[in-house]
């Protein structure tokens, strides 16, 4: 069965591109160089392909020749090719390709893409920022681009025979929660299959995605979610982005609640380490030099084994509609943003994330000022979460509720920014240097990333949680000073040099890594109690 050409990538893309099927593939192409673009081996190294428009007919595969995926590592036949298709696309052969050379550039090619797909792909490249792709560029973009679909081809390839059937379709859509008919996976089939055999090899699935833009590939977005499965006791990371068919499938709350279970338990495993930290950022100072096993010695001669988890309560209850708001708040403003993709760029997501994190934390903000007087209050001082809220109102009244608010913002930006940026950094190094077969990073990889990215984000913002930490807690120190902001940064680093500003880094640092692993591990288990779809 014959497909027609308009809705495929064309031939030349083909011709320029690595081509890793047998000549004898090539229907009445001379490998001599009569009219493909193969080289002449007797003709010395000087030989070029010259590329040509070749008909339908003459790329057609055999259909049981499986196509094999080369490496995308150039070479100078490779570099040949890529020139090619940049002269090509480059339109008025100024050195660069914009929006514009890219829409009479493919219209020659036969492929038609809109001008906001376009500009994802200029504005994915364009590394310099000037608008255009230059050649350097335009290589990095179509290789890194390639190595990601690469992973979707070999994931969707179930029988890894180098190619992709119907039943591997509905088998991989099945996977993610998604059911389709035969005749449907044939119609996707359809849509790809450039000669006729009704499966896609290699080369036509990279020929016909090569240039769509994409910033999130889905598979990989399965794989490395980050904020929704690695709890660290902050809330202040930006959400994870989830794929259409898991919100099409409503798999998107089921992974909410996993993680917000799975961080109910990892809360309350590191509950000591969080009220040893809130002990320390208020009352350790150059007189009073506080160490860990002496703070614990003290919550213990104080309130018994129980008081270590005071404060432990509020701090659960807070997730759910801290979680809740930020998604909801999150994929509003990504509509505002006005994106239609299913993933933002990193810079959006920043902003998006950085936004409902915002709104999430304006909107339970008194649970935080509550959290931090329960576990600074003394054995009996309240009798629960009510009553603390009731003593803090009418004696401080409503104000009392967000003191420490501005810090609690502005900390915001340095833990998502960095957070995400060395964690999209960390994943981006392991796509391209260690993904083979599969995104999948594994436990040991996604757990190292998420570790380490969260230390970052939290060393950065660490001051400033240490300041908002102290305003919070200022009325409970009897004759204590009551000061803003900024006051009270001066008086810190007068009082207290600039490591006043990290007190209780240890016991924060220290709670790092078996948060990460034991919300892991949680989040698994109560995932599959869920009926959360796992490829």
């Amino acid at each position: 069965m014959m497909h027609q050409q308009g809705s495929l990538m064309p031939p030349l893309l083909s011709d320029v591109f690595c081509q890793c099927r047998s000549d004898e593939t090539h229907r009445g192409v001379d490998p001599g160089g009569g009219g493909g673009h193969a080289e002449d081996p007797s003709s010395g190294p000087t030989s070029k392909p010259v590329p040509r428009q070749p008909g339908v007919g003459d790329w057609q595969s055999d259909p049981g020749q499986s196509a094999h995926p080369c490496d995308i590592c150039g070479g100078p036949e490779q570099e040949h090719r890529l020139k090619v298709l940049f002269q090509v696309l480059d339109v008025n052969g100024d050195g660069g390709i914009c929006v514009n050379d890219l829409t009479i550039g493919l219209k020659k090619l036969g492929v038609h893409r809109t001008e906001h797909e376009l500009m994802k792909i200029v504005k994915a490249g364009d590394k310099d920022l000037d608008g255009q792709l230059d050649f350097e560029e335009f290589v990095h973009y179509l290789r890194d681009h390639e190595k990601k679909l690469r992973l979707v081809f070999k994931s969707l390839d179930k029988k890894n025979d180098g190619r992709i059937d119907s039943q591997e379709i509905m088998q991989s859509l099945r996977d993610l929660g998604v059911n389709i008919s035969e005749e449907q996976a044939e119609k996707i089939l359809k849509s790809m299959d450039q000669n006729g055999t009704m499966t896609i090899d290699w080369n036509e699935w990279r020929d016909y995605h090569l240039l769509h833009p994409a910033d999130n590939i889905p598979e990989i977005i399965l794989y490395w979610k980050h904020s929704t499965i690695l709890d660290v006791g902050e809330s202040l990371l930006v959400p994870d982005e989830f794929t259409a068919e898991e919100k099409k499938t409503g798999m998107w709350w089921r992974h909410l609640v996993a993680g917000g279970g799975a961080g109910a338990v990892s809360r309350t495993c590191t509950a000591p380490l969080d009220r040893l930290k809130v002990l320390m950022q208020v009352h350790a100072s150059k007189s009073n030099s506080m160490h860990m096993t002496g703070g614990f010695v003290q919550m213990i001669r104080e309130g018994g084994v129980r008081s270590l988890w005071r404060g432990n309560g509020i701090n659960v209850i807070k997730i759910a509609p801290e979680s809740a708001i930020k998604f909801m708040a999150y994929e509003q403003i990504k509509r505002l943003i006005g994106s239609n993709q299913e993933t933002l760029g990193i810079t959006e997501r920043l902003v998006a994330g950085s936004l409902a994190g915002a709104s999430a934390q304006s909107s339970i903000y008194p649970m935080e000022v509550l959290k931090t007087r329960l576990a600074l209050g003394r054995t009996g001082q309240y009798s629960g979460i009510v009553d603390c809220a009731k003593h803090i109102f009418q004696k401080e009244g409503v104000a009392a509720f967000y003191k420490g608010y501005v810090p609690n913002m502005l900390g915001i930006i340095p833990y998502a920014g960095i957070d995400l940026a060395v964690y999209e950094t960390l994943k981006n190094y392991w796509l391209q240097c260690f993904a083979t077969d599969s995104a999948n990073p594994g436990v040991f990889v996604l757990l190292a990333c998420g570790t380490t990215s969260s230390t970052c984000g939290q060393l950065a913002s660490y001051p400033l949680a240490l300041v908002r930490t102290r305003m919070q807690a200022q009325a409970t120190l009897e004759g204590g000073p009551q000061m803003n902001m900024t006051a009270l940064f001066r008086h810190i680093i007068r009082t207290e040099g600039p490591t006043g500003l990290y007190r209780g880094l240890a016991p924060n640092f220290m709670k790092v890594i078996p948060s990460v692993s034991i919300s892991y591990v949680v989040y698994e288990y109560l995932k599959i109690a869920l009926g959360v779809q796992s490829k």
